[in-house]
């Protein structure tokens, strides 16, 4: 229940803000489409504590290019 709540909301962030600001991913997948993929893959806890790594090293002196949810 409750990954399908942050799978909501991460779909929420997909069709709202994320439509509207200019795309800035660095990495591929998009770190929204790799939480979807990590929350439905390991569930609430360990999929969204592996978002929450991948959004932590989203930022201009951090890496770029696939990087696959393991």
């Amino acid at each position: 229940m409750l990954t399908r709540l942050l799978v909501l909301l991460v779909r929420a962030w997909q069709v709202g803000p994320s439509a509207i600001l200019p795309p800035s991913c660095r990495y591929q997948p998009s770190c929204s489409a790799y939480a979807i993929t990590a929350l439905r893959r390991y569930g609430a806890v360990k999929g969204g504590w592996l978002a929450a790594k991948r959004i932590a090293r989203c930022h201009p002196w951090g890496g770029f290019g696939p990087d696959p949810v393991p």
